[in-house]
């Protein structure tokens, strides 16, 4: 084990921002913490790096206790902080220098990190000519730029364009494959699935749903059937009394309360010659699971 919270509580003036929760990162990869706005992430992330005290509980990282000043982190903050006169150079040389790092190498790891994250023609610039997506990668740079060994990311893709998210997707990837430990909170469901085989859901400071996401979606039954087409199927799914959810060039995504009847759906079809390019029955999404947790 690396990262373990055991019994983490926090208050402010009274009300319980976070109670009693529990969570460990036993091998690198990405962490899913998960919650509505007010829910405790932020003040949980800001206790584990050691920014806030807990009241209570226990927080260690490779069987130490955490400390500020002794703990290898990277964080990437929610709140979006760039010097806007500063140059993008002079400002990563600066937070680079504050985690210890000698001149020389922190000039080479800002290159690197420049180069892969398709900022270079921009370091020469103040932070305030930049467009709001490439503040939000420089400011990832200052998260990894002197290699933590674990990093908090607080809706890293919030601002970057399709293509700056597909960048910034890979290099989380890398970073995994590098053995980093990650921990990301995000609103963004699918991006959370994309990424996350572990996630913990919070709801008023509560920990409301734990564990192996896989694990998870295996005890809900499935709720959904997408089946391509090459013509209008409405009647078919009408006489079998199920419901559209939507459909778009005869790709239909279809409410289902058990699978019996997507199989006869799909029977039906294949008996009367209409060509079936895909199939697919499914379980909730994140997204579900999330709102039935939390919704309410």
């Amino acid at each position: 084990m690396s990262l373990v919270l055991k019994n983490v509580s926090k208050s402010f003036v009274g009300k319980q921002a976070v109670d009693n929760i529990s969570l460990c990162l036993e091998k690198p990869g990405v962490y899913g913490l998960l919650g509505t706005n007010g829910a405790g992430k932020t003040t949980t992330i800001r206790m584990l790096l050691g920014i806030i005290k807990k009241d209570s509980g226990e927080i260690t990282w490779k069987g130490k206790m955490v400390d500020r000043k002794t703990v290898n982190f990277g964080y990437l903050p929610e709140e979006r902080g760039v010097y806007p006169k500063t140059k993008i150079f002079d400002q990563l040389m600066y937070f680079a220098e504050l985690k210890g790092m000698k001149k020389q190498e922190a000039e080479k790891e800002i290159n690197k990190w420049a180069k892969s994250l398709k900022v270079e023609e921009y370091l020469q610039m103040p932070a305030e000519k930049l467009s709001k997506g490439n503040q939000q990668k420089i400011q990832f740079m200052t998260a990894v730029i002197h290699n933590p060994e674990l990093v908090v990311l607080d809706e890293p893709f919030s601002g970057l364009d399709p293509v700056n998210t597909e960048i910034l997707k890979n290099i989380i990837i890398h970073l995994v494959k590098d053995g980093k430990y990650i921990i990301m909170s995000a609103h963004q469901m699918a991006t959370i699935e994309e990424f996350c085989s572990d996630i913990l859901i919070l709801n008023r400071g509560k920990t409301v749903l734990q564990g192996n996401l896989k694990e998870i979606k295996e005890t809900y039954p499935a709720n959904r059937l997408e089946i391509d087409v090459n013509q209008n199927i409405d009647s078919y799914v009408k006489n079998l009394e199920l419901e559209i959810e939507n459909e778009k060039n005869y790709n239909y995504l279809i409410k289902i309360t058990d699978e019996e009847k997507a199989r006869q759906l799909l029977n039906k079809i294949i008996v009367d010659g209409i060509k079936v390019n895909k199939f697919e029955i499914k379980k909730p999404t994140l997204n579900d699971i999330f709102i039935e947790k939390v919704g309410k």
